[in-house]
C-alpha cells in the first residue's frame, strides 16, 4: 500500500480509503471483517459521516460498537468524519451550532476522545466563514477535531472559506471514476467550442487548485458510472472501456477493480481513493491498485475507453 504524509498534518495516510457508508445493517462479524480485511491491505484510514446510517450518527455507532477499539487500535487508525448535511428537509447548515453539535455527537457514536480529520459535507449556500472558524477554532483548541477539510467544493468556495477560517484546509471529497471524471477531464479539452467536456462545472480547475493549494483530493464513487447510477465494472454500456480493463488486469494480473483504483492512484494529485463497498473481497481487490504503475499510454487509453475526448 502506497502511504504519504498527508500535507499540513502528520498523518501517514494511505492512497486507499475504507468508507463506512453502508455499515448500519452488518453484523459485528461482518463490520470487523471488512475493517480487519482492510487493515492487512495496508488501509488504516477511515471514512465516516454523520448522517451514514438509518439514524443520526447510526454507522458511526455501529462501527464503535463492532470494534471495540483499545486505546492501542484506536491511535493505529486514522478516523475521518463529516459534518453539515441535515437529513429533515434535506439542507445544509454549517453554523456554529450544528457544526460543534454534530462533532460531540460523532465523538460519543464513535466512542472516541478526537476526530482526526473532520470534513464539512458538501457546500452550504448559507455558510457564514465566521460561524465555520468559530467552530473549528473551538473543536481545536478542545483537542476535539485535529485537521479540517471540505468535500465537494469548488475554488472559489474554498477561498471563501479560508478568509475566516485559520486551520489548513487538507482534503477535499469529490466524485471521481474513469467514466465520472469532469474534475480531470475538462481541463484536457478546455477551450473546446461545442463540446460538453470542456465545460468548466466546479468553479475553474478543483484539481489543479487543489495540487496549489496542498489539499489532498479523496475520490469517492471511485467505480460508480454516474451518480449512484450503477457502477461500470462489468457493465454491458460500457463494453470498450471493460475491454481494456480486461486486458490490463491480465497484464498486472490483478482483478479489473484494480486497474480501475490505479487509474486514479495514477494522478500525480496524489489523490486517496475511497472505498464504497462493504466486500471484504472488493476491498482487498481494490487495494492492489494502491501501487499498481499504469504508463501514461494506458492512462489515456483508459480515459479514451470511457469516452472522454483526447483532442
Amino acid at each position: 500500500m502506497k502511504t504519504f504524509t498527508l500535507p499540513n498534518t502528520d498523518i501517514v495516510a494511505p492512497n486507499v480509503i475504507l468508507g463506512m457508508m453502508r455499515i448500519a445493517d452488518k453484523t459485528d462479524d461482518e463490520v470487523r471483517e471488512l475493517v480487519h480485511t482492510a487493515r492487512d491491505a495496508g488501509i488504516d484510514f477511515l471514512d465516516h459521516a454523520d448522517v451514514y446510517g438509518n439514524d443520526l450518527h447510526g454507522c458511526e455507532r455501529r462501527f464503535a460498537e463492532a470494534m471495540q477499539l483499545t486505546s492501542s487500535e484506536r491511535d493505529a487508525v486514522t478516523i475521518q468524519t463529516k459534518a453539515g448535511i441535515v437529513g429533515d428537509g434535506p439542507y445544509f447548515d454549517f453554523s456554529y451550532e450544528h457544526i460543534t453539535e454534530s462533532v460531540n455527537g460523532s465523538l460519543d457514536a464513535l466512542q472516541t476522545d478526537r476526530i482526526d480529520i473532520l470534513l464539512l459535507h458538501r457546500p452550504d449556500a448559507l455558510v457564514e466563514p465566521d460561524e465555520v472558524a468559530r467552530a473549528f477554532d473551538e473543536l481545536e483548541s478542545a483537542g476535539k477535531v485535529t485537521s479540517f477539510g471540505v468535500s465537494n467544493h469548488t475554488p472559489r468556495q474554498i477561498d471563501l472559506l479560508k478568509r475566516s477560517v485559520t486551520q489548513p484546509i487538507v482534503a477535499n471529497q469529490l466524485q471521481l471514476s474513469i467514466t465520472h471524471a469532469p474534475i480531470v477531464t475538462q481541463g484536457v479539452a478546455a477551450n473546446m467550442l461545442a463540446e460538453q467536456q470542456s465545460v468548466t462545472l466546479d468553479g475553474g480547475g478543483i484539481v489543479d487548485y487543489c495540487r496549489l493549494n496542498d489539499i489532498t483530493v479523496q475520490a469517492w464513487s471511485p467505480f460508480q458510472a454516474g451518480f449512484f447510477t450503477g457502477v461500470f465494472l462489468g457493465n454491458e454500456k460500457y463494453p470498450e472501456l471493460n475491454a481494456v480493463l480486461d486486458r490490463l488486469a491480465a497484464k498486472y494480473d490483478v482483478p479489473a477493480i484494480a486497474i480501475a483504483t490505479a487509474w486514479i492512484t495514477r494522478h500525480p494529485a496524489q489523490m486517496q481513493v475511497v472505498l464504497g463497498t462493504t466486500s471484504p473481497e472488493r476491498v482487498a481487490a481494490a487495494a492492489l491498485g494502491s501501487e499498481l504503475p499504469l504508463t501514461k499510454p494506458e492512462w489515456y487509453e483508459l480515459f479514451r475507453a470511457a469516452g472522454h475526448i483526447v483532442p
